[in-house]
């Protein structure tokens, strides 16, 4: 562990960071749509094989595919950290925090997990205001707020609502807010690519040890789907962490919605989950508040904190 950690830097010697935020938003956008389809194919690939399974050959693969990508171009001088713990905590968070989803999809349809897991911005600004002292103005506030309400609209909660599915997405819901806010903390001294690999080979050890629950050995077309699945999630793994990389939390998790007009797309495509009336008219509200702050935070001379 270094002996800087729990010591103050001085305001000269702390690190530098360029915002970029409409570039961020765009990363974010690009990764909600790899993530829609990697979670439709997921809970597709569940309904015959193990979870354990399904989910440690995603991020094995996703393991590969980072590795092959960044080591050549970076050496494994990427793996110099001094946050150790913190990356070893994120990856038990993020790994608990997906199990917990994947469980929600096969209890209930994809557009209603992920729906609900749409309050993890919510608790992100928390985590961001309380820790990472981000200032989050009153505009930020209202969008994330009428977003969480559109969220709302989706899952339409009543007494004949509350079901175990949706508690597990809940609890994902809490643990991805918190990992959104942990990882945007580390990325002052954390590059992209030392998040990104760290994060796979974590979840990989994580899920690993799920493997002696079940395994089905897949048919070889079924092989190739699971491989597909693991590339698209390490790409969108990687876009989410360059989107916190280049602009704060507050301004790009909102962005994590758009996930949920792809999940009512391929939920009504895959399984004929065909979308009500409240599904469109929250999906609504949820996309129309990411479009009005990726408008405000694109505009010119802007205040940060608002």
């Amino acid at each position: 562990m270094s002996k800087s950690v729990g010591v103050e830097q001085p305001a000269s010697e702390r690190p530098t960071r360029r915002e970029h935020i409409p570039l961020g938003i765009l990363y974010m956008i690009g990764a909600t749509l790899l993530f829609a389809g990697s979670s439709a194919v997921t809970k597709w690939l569940v309904e015959t094989y193990p979870i354990g399974e399904v989910l440690f050959i995603r991020v094995f693969v996703s393991l590969v595919a980072c590795s092959l990508i960044i080591l050549p171009r970076r050496g494994f001088i990427v793996f110099r950290t001094r946050k150790l713990r913190d990356h070893a905590l994120r990856g038990v968070s993020q790994a608990t925090a997906q199990a917990f989803l994947v469980i929600a999809f096969t209890m209930m349809p994809l557009a209603g997990a992920v729906a609900i897991n749409f309050s993890s911005p919510l608790f992100a600004t928390l985590v961001s205001m309380l820790v990472l002292k981000e200032e989050v103005g009153a505009t930020r506030w209202a969008v994330l707020i009428v977003g969480f309400l559109g969220v709302l609209i989706v899952v339409h909660p009543g007494a004949d609502s509350v079901q175990l599915g949706s508690l597990f997405a809940l609890m994902n819901a809490v643990l991805f807010g918190s990992v959104t806010a942990a990882v945007r903390r580390m990325t002052v001294t954390e590059s992209t690519e030392t998040l990104t690999l760290y994060q796979m080979l974590f979840l990989t050890g994580a899920f690993a040890l799920l493997l002696p629950l079940g395994f089905i050995m897949p048919t070889w077309a079924v092989a190739g789907l699971m491989v597909l699945n693991g590339l698209a999630n390490a790409l969108g793994q990687f876009w989410w962490t360059r989107s916190l990389h280049l602009a704060p939390t507050s301004a790009v998790a909102p962005f994590n919605y758009f996930t949920l007009v792809w999940a009512i797309i391929l939920g009504f495509l895959i399984w004929n989950d065909a979308p009500t009336t409240s599904l469109l008219i929250g999906s609504g509200i949820v996309v129309g508040s990411g479009f009005f702050l990726l408008w405000r935070e694109s505009r010119p001379k802007q205040a940060a904190g608002t």
